[in-house]
């Protein structure tokens, strides 16, 4: 391709962005289609991470349309060079905080600092270090070390067996020594993240934002770079499937 097809093609690009920008749903749309190749590219990339790559797919779409809406077209730069990091940077985010418990990023540092801390210990020492030799080692207090391993592992199911070598064992729920109405609480609570979890990436998103953080369908509408028709559309069917699912048939 020469130069001045390639400087045709970015102008193009660039005048489609501008009308996206205005409010033209079908420039909008068109680039969206031209640049599904290079979502796809990207998404695969972490093909390793346990993940749907449908579901990295949407989540990286909407990176996609954050880019559209973002794109600064001050600046001579080709749209993919801006739209990369931002898709990429979409899907990292999602990947972070997906999680069941939501850790924050200092609690995360933390842990993994305190394991190749004692990883490291163990290779010189030829045993696991106490609590406080990681204190030392890493000049931080125990109780931050504590914390910050226990937020990062693993969540127990309720149905894990906490006895497997006893002739009568029982699980944890077996365990939980609760009012039968704060057990009821407990098992609605499973329930309806259970129902959440079986929700596509932008429903639960929608969700997550609309009832966790509060925001309004025009908020959801500008952070997601869609219509507040469409985010009106997919709550209402979402919170139908979820009435169905609630319901008893």
């Amino acid at each position: 391709m020469d130069t001045q097809t390639i400087n045709e093609t970015l102008e193009r690009t660039r005048t489609l962005i501008l009308r996206a920008q205005q409010g033209e749903l079908e420039a909008k749309e068109l680039l969206v289609e031209q640049n599904l190749g290079l979502v796809w590219s990207l998404v695969k990339r972490f093909s390793n991470r346990g993940y749907d790559l449908d579901d990295l797919f949407q989540v990286g779409s909407i990176g996609l349309l954050k880019s559209i809406e973002k794109f600064d077209l001050k600046y001579q730069v080709a749209f993919s060079t801006y739209a990369v990091p931002m898709i990429v940077g979409e899907i990292k985010r999602f990947l972070r905080d997906d999680g069941i418990i939501k850790v924050s990023r200092s609690l995360k540092d933390l842990a993994s600092k305190a394991r190749s801390a004692k990883e490291e210990f163990q290779r010189k020492v030829n045993r696991e270090p106490t609590l406080k030799e990681i204190s030392d080692i890493l000049n931080i207090p125990a109780e931050e070390i504590a914390a910050s391993l226990e937020a990062n592992s693993e969540v127990e199911s309720l149905n894990a067996v906490i006895n497997p070598s006893s002739n009568t064992s029982i699980t944890l729920a077996e365990k939980i020594d609760q009012s039968p109405d704060e057990q009821k609480n407990i098992f609605e609570n499973i329930f309806l993240k259970e129902i959440i979890s079986t929700l596509s990436v932008i429903e639960r998103q929608i969700i997550n934002y609309r009832y966790f953080e509060d925001l309004t369908q025009l908020e959801i509408a500008n952070r997601l770079g869609v219509s507040q028709v469409q985010i009106s559309r997919i709550e209402k069917r979402v919170l139908e499937k979820l009435r169905q699912s609630i319901e008893p048939s």
